[in-house]
């Protein structure tokens, strides 16, 4: 979720020097199922324009009406959707509704947290019905130092019911190759709200307009590749040579991240496998099988749009920690 925050604050600042209105809708609670958990935010501006949602696309509108309570009086609200009666979600959904109105330490902050890719928590204090309060509020945690989402609200009671959220960094996928199957899954990833960075080799002569929604471009000789993965970074390998794949295995040899995975057929990777053993004999065990080889998930995948989803849908099911089933199959609740 921490792609969406980061939406949302891009947008707030965009819209700063025209001083207009906003208010900050967080799902703090639910009862039953709905399409999206707690924890997942929108911003309302004062002439109705909307960033982000609360759900597939069916509550925003009850939320926007709502929010003009809240634009008139300047008092936080807990709004009440009931799903049960009018989507069939069998879901009750409590929305706290405040006054969004970070101060520039608080975006000073929020970017350098999200530049060092550091966690950070978000405490909001409501009650778990409809109505209005001046005690209800959200605070940003950064480290040693926290801020309201409305400075106005300093200084209030936090003896209320409490939602707590960590935000993790937000997920980065490395693609190594820039080749037109790097593109489509550049694509995809981006829309997926992950962070892609496209490794290239300086004699292709790409640039960052080569590739929609990246991120960052690094043009470097796999000799001299290096990458500091953690558990919200992804690598995929796919150069399309053998021997620049093998130079970026060994250069990776000592980290571990999320996911790592390498496209081509088994036959390939064995033998990759094998150069890079000969080479590196005193690779661990466990670095070679944290590889995944071929990438992606079975789907009968042909063109690199499909490849794309393919390989991201084993990324999504490693980190989430998913055998990839249907879920007409699947018995009890989609979201545990």
């Amino acid at each position: 979720m921490t792609h969406e925050l980061k939406t949302i604050i891009q947008q707030y600042e965009k819209r700063q020097q025209s001083g207009e209105a906003s208010v900050l809708a967080t799902v703090v609670a639910l009862d039953g199922s709905s399409y999206r958990r707690p924890g997942v935010r929108m911003l309302i501006f004062e002439n109705g324009d909307m960033v982000g949602a609360v759900s597939g696309g069916c509550v925003e509108k009850e939320v926007l009406r709502q929010a003009q309570s809240v634009f008139s009086s300047k008092v936080s609200k807990v709004m009440v959707y009931d799903g049960r009666y009018r989507l069939g979600c069998e879901g009750i959904l409590y929305i706290l509704l405040e006054i969004f109105k970070p101060n520039k330490p608080f975006l000073t902050q929020f970017w350098d947290t999200i530049n060092k890719r550091s966690p950070f928590f978000i405490n909001s204090f409501y009650k778990k019905e409809q109505g209005e309060s001046k005690n209800y509020h959200t605070v940003f945690h950064f480290d040693d130092t926290s801020f309201f989402v409305n400075p106005t609200a300093e200084n209030l009671s936090d003896e209320l019911p409490r939602f707590k959220q960590e935000m993790h960094p937000c997920f980065k996928l490395v693609i190594i190759g820039a080749e037109h199957d790097a593109v489509q899954l550049c694509k995809y990833a981006a829309l997926t709200g992950w962070e892609v960075t496209i490794v290239a080799n300086p004699k292709e002569e790409k640039t960052e307009n080569d590739f929609p929604g990246i991120n960052k471009l690094i043009m470097v000789e796999p000799e001299t590749f290096q990458l500091k993965m953690d558990e919200q970074t992804a690598v995929i390998i796919m150069t399309h040579s053998f021997v620049k794949d093998l130079q970026f295995l060994i250069a990776l040899k000592e980290e571990k991240g999320a996911y790592m995975g390498l496209l081509g057929p088994l036959r390939r990777r064995e033998k990759l496998f094998d150069d890079l053993l000969e080479r590196c004999p005193d690779l661990s065990e466990e670095y070679l099988e944290q590889i995944h080889g071929p990438a992606g998930i079975d789907i009968g995948a042909e063109t690199p749009q499909e490849i794309a989803i393919s390989v991201l849908s084993e990324i999504l099911a490693v980190v989430n920690k998913k055998e990839p089933s249907l879920l007409k199959d699947k018995v009890g609740k989609i979201h545990v």
